[in-house]
């Protein structure tokens, strides 16, 4: 019998070096609010991974580790049975962390002064890591749609691609608006790129969390022309709640690219995991896992649904971007007309809330605010209501 698990329970962090607390007073000069910033969950980190990281605490020596050998195994069948991506284990390497690896392709595959595209709005890191490379980011911005949501601006792209780029990284599904990116969309980007010899760097790290019917396509399986142009960044991290973990890894298809990317990191011994992030993969891309994924994903749809529910009664004027995947909903908070520090100022000095403001995206950020919802819901409940009240006093 599958086992329930329990997503209301309430989990104090503090005193355990969590970013969500420790970081508050350095990026919101306070330490009181509440935080639904950072990308991590509230949830326990599942039994099974925890009992697998605790049979290898068991066992009093923590020397120099040779790789997993279940490791690559485990990658090769969570994508082929999650993703229905057949994968050639040697397209593995381990990476410390996706943030770090997106660095290294860049320093790896360009020079300093050539140019890096990004889709803002998008995760920042994205023109934070190139800009202090030395590169140049060139913007194209994703076109909004009537309901809110986004597509990829092709007539744009056409326009500031020029000779110099070189790279074009890809929120696959996309950071902050949760959209999970349709086959035709991927396919279209990967023969524009591979007709300018332009690398997609695909970061996938939300892809086991597609939500509401909605299905991942990692962008190298779409095509040949993306299959040989592309470097996919994944990793457990955000699904499983074990970001402490530093458990990413890279899949780069092409042995020219390979050879490139992974000399590079081998140079530098960047691709050798400490000895228990392969065990904590080991353990999550597993039936059991997938099991608890599933029940997770139930639980944060039904945190988005209570967040609709909840402005649709009673913050009519902020509008929830429902997300095709991840715990990451995007609120339009255009209608309050407020400026962005006024924005900022209601959510975080008065109703006591730390979100990211939607501007750390880039260009179409304004008038936004990115929740986390990946929490037991009665907290998700105390911060709407401080929200309202917020709202009610400031009006």
């Amino acid at each position: 019998m599958t086992p329930a698990y329990d997503f209301d329970r309430i989990i104090d962090r503090r005193g355990t070096n969590a970013v969500a607390y420790e970081k508050l007073p350095f990026y919101f000069n306070t330490s009181d609010a509440e935080p639904f910033w950072v990308a991590d969950c509230a949830f326990a980190t599942p039994d099974f991974i925890i009992d697998a990281l605790r049979q290898r605490l068991d066992h009093p020596i923590f020397g120099y580790t040779a790789e997993h050998p279940d490791w690559r195994p485990a990658l090769t069948s969570w994508l082929r049975d999650r993703h229905g991506w057949e994968v050639n284990p040697e397209w593995f390497a381990f990476i410390p962390g996706i943030v770090k690896g997106i660095g290294m392709a860049i320093n790896a595959l360009t020079r300093p002064g050539d140019k890096i595209i990004i889709q803002p709005p998008v995760y920042h890191p994205f023109r934070l890591v190139p800009e202090n490379n030395g590169r140049q980011v060139v913007f194209n911005p994703l076109r909004e749609l009537p309901d809110g949501g986004y597509e990829m601006d092709f007539d744009n792209l056409a326009l500031v691609a020029d000779s110099d780029c070189k790279l074009l990284i890809l929120c696959n599904p996309h950071n902050p608006a949760g959209i999970v990116w349709e086959p035709e969309t991927l396919r279209r980007l990967a023969d524009f790129c591979a007709e300018r010899n332009i690398i997609v760097i695909s970061d996938e790290i939300h892809c086991d969390m597609a939500l509401f019917g909605h299905r991942h396509t990692p962008f190298a399986s779409v095509s040949d022309s993306a299959r040989e142009n592309s470097i996919t960044f994944q990793a457990p991290s955000k699904t499983f709640n074990i970001a402490g973990i530093v458990s990413s890894f890279a899949v780069v298809p092409n042995p020219e690219l390979r050879r490139r990317f992974f000399g590079w990191l081998e140079a530098s011994e960047l691709c050798e995991p400490d000895i228990f992030a392969p065990i904590a993969t080991v353990a999550a891309y597993t039936p059991q896992g997938d099991q608890w994924r599933r029940q997770m994903l139930a639980y944060v749809e039904n945190n988005v649904r209570f967040v609709e529910d909840y402005c649709r009664q009673h913050l009519p004027q902020i509008r929830p971007l429902r997300p095709q995947a991840s715990f990451l909903i995007w609120l339009d908070c255009r209608s309050l007309g407020l400026t962005q520090p006024g924005l900022v100022d209601l959510f975080i000095k008065k109703a006591g809330l730390a979100l990211n403001d939607g501007s750390m995206f880039g260009p179409g950020g304004e008038g936004h605010m990115r929740f986390n919802v990946g929490f037991p819901r009665q907290m998700i409940a105390n911060a709407l209501e401080k929200l309202r009240q917020a709202l009610t006093i400031n009006q």
